[in-house]
């Protein structure tokens, strides 16, 4: 902006009536514009521009400013939003006439935070996702309220989580060790695992993939399952493991047998699903003991 002197003020020398009032200058002080002489309050009244700011005439003994055809007192002449004055000071225009300091301008069209809605300024450390802006100290955990900054992070919704709490807020939990499952993992029974904890019980080898047998609450991978759990078949010695061949098992008192080891001592018939004699401890078809 700049000084806006389009008339002359001074005290009436000579014999002049004031051009709207016809009162006498002589001695008095007036204002020369366009030609025309005028008393100090006839120019206040038909010629003086009115203050952009206060909407007041500028009047004859008033520093006047002025910028694209507007006016302004000089202390009318500050910032909207800080009150600075900006006389020989830069400036901005802006909606309603309204006059900005560099600084506020900078301020006002600069994002604003998503946490705190202050703006983010030039040289403020930042996070940006999906259009959005936060300053980096109010980028923060929506459940533990910690700072996550420029850390790792799970956006759910209009929320944002830190990995641990993200973890235990919503991942699966293992059915042995209660812990979250970040990745990978298995369901057995529709209940999820660890890899790593879905394990044989005796040989503590991973199970994932692989042939195993349940016993209550434990797992065992086939070969522990023969050697350390599954009864011995009383006629091959064999383990009975209820897989492949013999698959069905005979239980007779304490003992147990393959369905293909279940047959008469004397004739080898097959007695799995019939009638069978004990003597002396061993098996017989109902017809063999008769011709002991």
């Amino acid at each position: 902006a700049g000084p806006g002197s389009s008339y002359t003020v001074g005290t009436m020398s000579e014999r002049f009536d004031c051009h709207y009032c016809r009162d006498p200058l002589h001695g008095k002080k007036y204002v020369q514009k366009e030609g025309r002489h005028c008393c100090v309050k006839c120019f206040e009244k038909f010629c003086a521009n009115t203050c952009t700011e206060c909407k007041k005439p500028i009047g004859a003994d008033s520093k006047e400013l002025h910028f694209k055809n507007r006016y302004w007192h000089d202390n009318c002449f500050r910032c909207f939003k800080c009150y600075t004055s900006l006389v020989n000071e830069p400036f901005m225009l802006r909606e309603n006439n309204k006059v900005w300091c560099s600084n506020c301008t900078a301020a006002e069209d600069a994002p604003r935070c998503k946490g705190c809605f202050k703006p983010i300024i030039a040289g403020d450390q930042n996070v940006e996702y999906k259009k959005m802006v936060w300053h980096k100290d109010c980028f923060t955990c929506s459940q533990c309220r910690q700072v996550i900054g420029s850390g790792s992070f799970f956006p759910k919704g209009d929320e944002f989580y830190c990995v641990s709490c993200h973890e235990h807020k919503f991942a699966k939990t293992c059915a042995k060790c209660k812990n979250p499952i970040t990745s990978g993992g298995l369901t057995y029974q529709e209940k999820p695992w660890h890899s790593e904890c879905f394990i044989c019980s005796n040989c503590k080898k991973p199970l994932g993939g692989k042939r195993f047998t349940p016993v209550e609450d434990d797992f065992y991978c086939v070969e522990c399952y023969k050697e350390c759990v599954a009864k011995k078949c009383a006629g091959c010695k064999n383990p009975i493991t209820g897989f492949g061949r013999g698959t069905s098992v005979v239980n007779y008192e304490d003992e147990s047998w393959h369905d293909y080891c279940f047959k008469c001592t004397k004739c080898a018939r097959g007695l799995a699903n019939k009638r069978f004699v004990c003597h002396n401890g061993k098996i017989y078809c109902a017809e063999c003991p008769k011709r002991l």
